[in-house]
């Protein structure tokens, strides 16, 4: 069962279309597993249609629809090449927030960790990733030079800020130092970094 949700704060972002790219990412894969926070964003959804109705109509620019018509008329970029399916232990599913994406190989990120970098067409600033924490293993211990959103897809972690199941989402900032530990069975997340990570040396 999930415990752990993103911060009403951040789902009104998400829904106001205001949480950056990485950040959104990580939320949108939250969503697509959680029923409470659907729920929620519907409700904030609905919420902002309400508010927009109440506006004042602004009238458009007159050369507006021409304008538009001449972006259909542009020629669509060429499709991307199919990406080779990431290879997942344990029979992950990857969510369906990532389609669209470009996920790389498993790299070595120290002993019994490996990250793969997910690139974001649509915003190629965003630094995101899925993380790989193999059994008992421990990640060094860190703090943020922003945000940071993890969420747990496989096995779970714990760190000073609680137990992080299969389905949870944790929010750190530059405030938080932490030394996350993998559960038993190891834990894969997706995780959107902002300012890098902060050692304590």
């Amino acid at each position: 069962m999930i415990q752990h949700h993103p911060a009403p704060e951040t789902l009104l972002a998400y829904s106001a279309g205001t949480l950056p790219a990485g950040r959104a990412l990580v939320v949108m894969a939250h969503l697509q597993g959680c029923p409470h926070c659907q729920a929620e964003a519907a409700t904030l959804d609905a919420l902002g249609g309400a508010l927009l109705e109440t506006l004042t109509p602004e009238p458009l620019a007159p050369d507006a629809f021409a304008r538009t018509l001449a972006q259909l008329d542009t020629p669509a970029p060429p499709a991307p090449r199919r990406q080779t399916p990431l290879p997942q232990p344990f029979g992950l599913t990857l969510p369906a927030a990532l389609h669209g994406t470009r996920i790389g190989r498993w790299l070595w990120l120290g002993r019994g960790l490996r990250y793969s970098r997910v690139r974001l067409p649509w915003a190629p600033e965003a630094n995101v990733m899925l993380l790989r924490v193999a059994p008992n293993r421990r990640v060094i211990t860190h703090s943020h030079g922003g945000a940071e959103f993890t969420q747990v897809l496989h096995g779970g972690f714990y760190d000073a800020t609680g137990h992080y199941e299969a389905g949870d989402l944790a929010e750190a900032d530059e405030h938080l130092s932490h030394q996350p530990c993998a559960g038993p069975q190891g834990c894969i997340c997706l995780a959107a970094l902002e300012g890098g990570l902060r050692l304590p040396w």
